[in-house]
């Protein structure tokens, strides 16, 4: 007990294709307890981090799956006393994805886990380990609830008109062909903390998720109406290695161009796009600019592409919405690059946006860049989707009561 309240400890997983990332709450006050994660999964040097109460240990381990970085995890946690045992867990929240005929927050069944699985070549580098490591724990820890807190979740209030393509209703109403959305668990911690900092209930925002992978929401009132991911997470802004938008009528001339079959050319565009495909370099940011700082003219043009991406739907967003009380950065590159963000603002004056150079390229953290007479609001954001996800499990468990 703390201060009176039960103390609930609840684990939130975050898994990539080759990576697993945890936090451990202590939900009485959201307090976190240990962080830590492996990267490099699959590879006889994994990477492995561990941090508690601001120590940080780093090593190396051979995790040749995602069964095996959950288990190195719950180890970690127990060694650090973070927790007497595994059981000791209230709940084990996933930041989920996608799945088929489901969306909001879920205890993992065996329904939940098919219809994750029908969707595994929808959302192939998040829906598979997901699955894997979910069906480990379900195994090995029964008595652990586990949550799924889908990222299409936040986007259930998009409007239809933004919600639909224009293709055969029935495709939409049988088979859930839609622009579901995604980081609905970023977008939401920034629509939550941006509309305080406005001190607007009605503030209407544009939330700039940008890292590896990247959209843009429109939010009003603290609810998604329109978000730039649509039926899959390889479709939008172009990611560090996924393609963004494209046109589905150019997939028949590159099979009889290239010799590949529709699976192989899916696996191009899902794992050799983006950043990466048209800079020939790195699917990092960073790298990308670093080159084209050199004068590669393929680096160059990423970086334009990205860019010119992020503006057209900053540019719809702000039709949609009539304006925008403030445009909130988050993500590695959100956060982290100066040229982006200011490659992004470059001559918005006539909109009333202004970004302030100076505190653009010293801003750490959250703070607000926008100029003095700007008439919309600017913020670099840190996002916190484990948080969302542990309040989510939190409030799951108790519904399910």
């Amino acid at each position: 007990m703390r201060g009176g309240a039960p103390i609930m400890k609840i684990l939130v997983a975050n898994l990539g294709s080759t990576s697993f990332k945890y936090r451990l709450f202590d939900m009485a006050d959201e307090k976190v307890l240990a962080r830590g994660g492996i990267e490099r999964i699959g590879s006889p040097q994994s990477k492995w981090f561990v941090e508690v109460a601001g120590q940080r240990e780093e090593s190396t381990v051979a995790a040749k799956d995602h069964a095996v970085a959950v288990r190195l995890c719950l180890q970690q946690l127990t060694d650090k006393k973070c927790l007497a045992s595994p059981k000791e867990l209230a709940a084990i929240g996933f930041k989920a994805v996608h799945a088929k005929g489901i969306t909001g927050v879920h205890r993992v069944d065996e329904a939940v886990l098919q219809a994750m699985e029908a969707y595994n070549d929808v959302a192939p580098a998040h829906n598979p380990p997901y699955v894997t490591a979910m069906r480990l724990l379900a195994n090995e820890s029964p008595e652990i609830p586990l949550v799924a807190a889908f990222e299409t979740g936040f986007h259930e209030t998009i409007p239809a008109a933004h919600k639909y393509y224009a293709v055969p209703r029935e495709w939409a109403d049988k088979h859930g062909i839609k622009r579901w959305g995604f980081h609905g668990a970023s977008h939401r911690y920034i629509a939550e903390r941006a509309t305080k900092l406005v001190g607007n209930a009605d503030a209407k925002i544009i939330s700039c998720h940008l890292g590896g992978s990247s959209s843009l929401c429109a939010i009003k009132a603290g609810k998604s109406q329109a978000n730039s991911l649509g039926m899959s997470p390889q479709t939008g802004l172009p990611h560090n290695n996924r393609v963004g938008d494209f046109d589905v009528f150019a997939l028949p001339a590159l099979m009889r161009a290239t010799g590949k079959t529709l699976p192989q050319i899916l696996d191009d565009l899902a794992n050799r796009s983006g950043l990466e495909g048209l800079s020939g370099k790195s699917n990092d940011l960073r790298d990308v600019e670093i080159a084209a700082l050199a004068g590669d003219g393929n680096a160059r043009l990423a970086l334009d592409v990205f860019v010119a991406a992020v503006r057209h739907y900053l540019g719809a967003y702000l039709l949609l919405l009539g304006g925008a009380d403030a445009i909130v950065f988050t993500g590695g590159i959100g956060e982290n690059s100066v040229t982006m963000r200011d490659a992004i603002c470059r001559d918005l004056a006539w909109f009333g946006i202004r970004l302030d150079a100076a505190k653009n390229g010293l801003a750490k953290g959250e703070a607000r860049i926008d100029a003095a007479d700007s008439r919309v609001q600017m913020w670099i954001m840190p996002t916190n989707e484990e948080l969302i996800v542990a309040r989510q499990s939190r409030d799951c468990l108790a519904a399910c009561v």
